[in-house]
């Protein structure tokens, strides 16, 4: 069965304790206090952004199935006003999310309510991006393609994130071409019969609530669970290994160029392939 603890849960870290028990081992901690100085933290609530970026048309994605046929694994299904997708969201929409909303781009006045914490990490401060869901809402397991190291910043209702080291992998189901599992893949509702490699996962979970800061290793899996409304931004330290960052630049030159091309030449075979493709190498694993 899937084996899952408790991610590390701090009130507060020095910089120095950070680097030692979090940033170089890569392990996930939650620090409930990092963001108490921001006025975000108490302004920043569905009301609120919706007040300072409301009328802004936010493009959308999810729908609650897999990218199919020709249609780009990350293009997005529709757009909105953000009004109006908050709208949707308090009538109990929770297929549609919100994905990578650049702040400084899209909504440079929420950049005021924050500051970029001086914890350790090389933090990218060009690109704090937000992430929206409605209660019930899930995120599909994947891990980051620019293989950054994160701090997910949270606000609004509960969400939970399940967090698998890189090693695990194996027993992911990882699509070639693709950054996720197999879309069907639930740490919560198992189904073994069908995904027998999903007994040998070993991770954690966060609970996050209004607040609390995520850290989140380079190259973690994760899948997200919005117990209710929420919305969190994600700050981002790049990798600055050589190794890394050939990595990376693979991951966006290489690997997702190859899918976007062979998902309008091939369409939908080249998915089926793909999905063949991950059963089959994550069955290997387990002989």
């Amino acid at each position: 069965m899937i084996e899952l603890g408790a991610t590390a849960r701090v009130t507060k870290v020095s910089k120095e304790n950070f680097i030692l028990h979090y940033k170089t081992p890569q392990i996930p901690v939650v620090i409930e206090q990092l963001s108490e100085a921001w006025p975000a933290r108490e302004k920043w609530d569905l009301d609120y952004i919706c007040a300072v970026i409301g009328e802004n048309r936010v493009p959308l994605y999810g729908g609650g199935d897999r990218a199919r046929g020709r249609r780009h694994q990350h293009a997005a299904l529709t757009e909105m006003k953000l009004q109006d997708f908050v709208a949707s969201l308090r009538s109990g929409e929770n297929k549609l999310r919100i994905f990578f909303y650049n702040i400084l781009s899209y909504a440079p006045k929420l950049a005021d309510d924050f500051s970029y914490p001086d914890i350790g990490l090389k933090l990218f401060t060009k690109l704090p991006v937000l992430f929206f869901g409605g209660k019930g809402a899930k995120v599909q397991m994947h891990f980051d393609i620019d293989l950054a190291n994160i701090l997910l910043c949270h606000f609004g209702g509960k969400k939970r994130v399940y967090l698998f080291p890189p090693e695990q992998a194996k027993y992911l189901y990882h699509v070639p071409f693709s950054f996720s599992s197999l879309f069907d893949i639930d740490v919560e509702v198992p189904d073994y019969e069908k995904y027998p490699a999903l007994k040998y996962l070993k991770g954690t979970v966060a609970e996050l609530e209004h607040g609390d800061v995520l850290f989140i290793p380079s190259g973690y899996w994760h899948y997200i669970v919005y117990e209710d409304i929420g919305f969190s931004m994600a700050l981002r330290a790049f990798p600055r290994r050589p190794r890394e960052i050939l990595q990376l630049a693979n991951n966006i030159l290489v690997i997702r160029t190859i899918d976007g091309l062979m998902r309008k030449i091939v369409g939908q075979p080249w998915n089926e392939r793909n999905e063949r493709k991950a059963l089959s190498n994550t069955h290997k694993n387990l002989d």
